[in-house]
């Protein structure tokens, strides 16, 4: 009794798939809609309405095997650490641990210790063979002690290892100090990666003065044609509203201010941490959570005039009377 009713079974899902078949044959890839277009995790390009895949021939740079945690990844693993743009060597070269042990963890004796000691140091000086590749690697240190300083992620770590790496390539740090153009690589990269820090922020972290970051700023961003768009006011407002410990509502309404009067030519020459600010200060007041302008004034490391003028020239074009 079970045998014919499974092979009643297999026929209708037979006669399923070769209708799927026959109306996967009747959609033409030209006449989809992109819009409705779909890219998986895995790669594939699928059509929502139709389940259609259009693109599945992926190549998958991934390992062959499957790890649950990090121990079993750290096991199967057969290679090392990727190479990266913030070493000056890109991570390709090898290190002597500073662990005096053997390979079974044993304690070795005084003369190999004082043995591992020398052959350390002469591997640090190895590492860089000629005056340039010292310098890549203290401009690339530089950058490095001051994205942590300023806590941005990694990525932006990587983006202006590259830009000072271009600007090293066309020769446009000669007669210019080695950190002022990596200080300037990292305030263009945090631009480029939508995370942006105000001249003011970059220069407590550096060892050069603003003007110098601005001027150098401006000179590599032309010659190595980064195009960088203007900042947007509102990608400040989450880290000033959190400093200043103000609610998602001032938040939104602040991003509201800034749109609204952004519409109407406001923003055009103005500085963006100094119009955030005022626009911070106006929500604040808006939601009864004042804040003064000292506070903020502080946080956005912009004067209180600045947010005087902007906040009167905010509230003037949203027909609100202070």
């Amino acid at each position: 009794m079970t045998r014919p009713t499974r092979q009643r079974d297999d026929r209708t899902r037979w006669q399923g798939e070769e209708e799927e078949d026959e109306a996967d044959e009747d959609v033409d890839v030209d006449d989809l809609d992109p819009e409705d277009l779909v890219r998986t995790a895995d790669g594939e390009l699928i059509h929502e309405e139709t389940g259609l895949i259009v693109e599945e021939e992926q190549i998958d740079p991934g390992p062959e095997w499957r790890a649950f945690n990090h121990q079993e990844r750290q096991e199967k693993s057969r290679v090392g650490a990727p190479t990266t743009q913030t070493m000056h060597d890109k991570g390709l070269t090898t290190t002597i641990d500073w662990k005096d042990k053997d390979a079974y963890g044993r304690s070795i004796s005084s003369r190999k210790r004082s043995q591992m000691h020398r052959l350390r140091k002469w591997q640090e000086r190895i590492r860089t063979k000629d005056a340039g590749e010292r310098n890549l690697q203290f401009a690339l240190s530089e950058v490095d002690r001051m994205a942590s300083a300023l806590g941005v992620p990694r990525s932006v770590r990587e983006v202006a290892s590259v830009i000072y790496r271009r600007a090293l390539n066309e020769d446009l740090i000669r007669g210019r100090s080695i950190e002022g153009v990596a200080t300037a690589a990292l305030y263009a990269a945090c631009r480029k990666e939508g995370i942006p820090r105000s001249l003011e922020e970059i220069s407590e972290v550096s060892r050069v003065e603003r003007k110098e970051i601005g001027r150098t700023y401006r000179y590599i961003s032309q010659e190595l044609g980064l195009e960088m768009k203007p900042v947007d006011p509102k990608k400040y407002v989450p880290r000033f509203c959190s400093e200043l410990d103000l609610s998602e509502e001032v938040q939104v309404k602040a991003n509201e201010i800034i749109e609204e009067t952004a519409e109407k030519g406001l923003l055009s020459g103005k500085s963006p941490t100094g119009y955030a600010a005022a626009a911070i200060y106006a929500a604040s007041l808006l939601c009864n959570e004042k804040k003064t302008q000292r506070e903020v004034a502080d946080v956005a490391q912009v004067t209180e005039v600045t947010i005087r003028n902007r906040y009167q020239e905010q509230i003037e074009a949203m027909g609100i009377h202070s």
